[in-house]
């Protein structure tokens, strides 16, 4: 039976309840954190929960427990959850309060859930899309609950037959994926975007950009995507991903050198430690 951590309580999740009022299902105010799981325990938990806290302090909300009764939540409902939980998600919502953009004075609400591992492809063909991300926008960099702009994208994309879309910035240099970060090898070179392109802080490619491989934090012109050697795509299910091909033009090698070596070193990082 699957269960879910609702706070404070794990029940099963038939019985996991919101009010109507809760602000994350009214206005989408909210925040979440999906860890892959590895052998029951949340891989870069410290990382996670830093990051939670990033987004809390971005949207201006307050969790109401620490990081130690977080990580002994997430623990029991990986447990709970097991055999097949594959990953685990921290939502973080406004709480219950009145219609309308203004909070109320109820304490936020926290939902753990788990979920079975998740089917990547062995390489994603993936898909430009027209709407930009706003690198200057409020939500810039924060991992929050309003993804309606990703699920539109996602939908382009599915019915493109790709499994994953790109955006471009407000400046028209090369931003994110729906749910992952973007590596693109140009001439023995690994880039991908800064941070100040409006892309989320991925755990992944945290990781990634401090191991010992040739990975260049610049911006990169959505016309460059064409001349690529190698591209792969990074999240916290997906771990290092390899391209196939953007907006149906096959990419040269896939996987290609710089993407096999970000793949092998990182999963050397997990059999090494699970909280890195």
């Amino acid at each position: 039976m699957i269960k879910i951590w609702i706070d404070g309580a794990l029940v099963p999740a038939h019985e996991a309840r919101v009010p109507v009022s809760n602000h994350g299902l009214t206005v989408g105010d909210g925040m979440f954190e999906t860890m892959k799981v590895v052998g029951n325990t949340a891989f870069a938990i410290r990382r996670h929960l830093a990051r939670l806290h990033r987004t809390a302090d971005g949207l201006g909300l307050t969790l109401p427990y620490d990081d130690d009764a977080l990580r002994d939540a997430i623990d029991t409902t990986i447990v709970a959850n097991q055999p097949g939980a594959g990953w685990a998600r921290v939502t973080v919502t406004g709480g219950p309060s009145l219609s309308g953009s203004a909070r109320g004075d109820s304490p936020a609400t926290v939902v753990i859930q788990c979920g079975p591992v998740t089917a990547w492809s062995a390489a994603a063909d993936v898909i430009t899309v027209p709407w930009p991300r706003n690198e200057r926008g409020a939500l810039a960099g924060l991992k929050t609950t309003s993804y309606a702009e990703n699920v539109v994208a996602r939908e382009r994309a599915r019915a493109a037959g790709a499994e994953e879309a790109l955006f471009a910035n407000t400046v028209g240099s090369l931003c994110e994926g729906t749910g992952s970060n973007v590596f693109v090898g140009l001439d023995g070179q690994l880039l991908t975007p800064p941070l100040a392109s409006g892309c989320l802080a991925g755990i992944t490619r945290e990781l990634l950009l401090e191991l010992d491989l040739p990975i260049v934090e610049e911006d990169v012109a959505m016309g460059a995507l064409t001349n690529a050697d190698e591209a792969f795509l990074t999240s916290s299910t997906r771990d290092v991903q390899p391209i196939g091909a953007i907006d149906g033009v096959g990419i040269a090698r896939c996987p290609g050198p710089l993407t096999i070596a970000a793949r092998d070193a990182f999963a050397a990082l997990q059999e090494q430690t699970l909280d890195p």
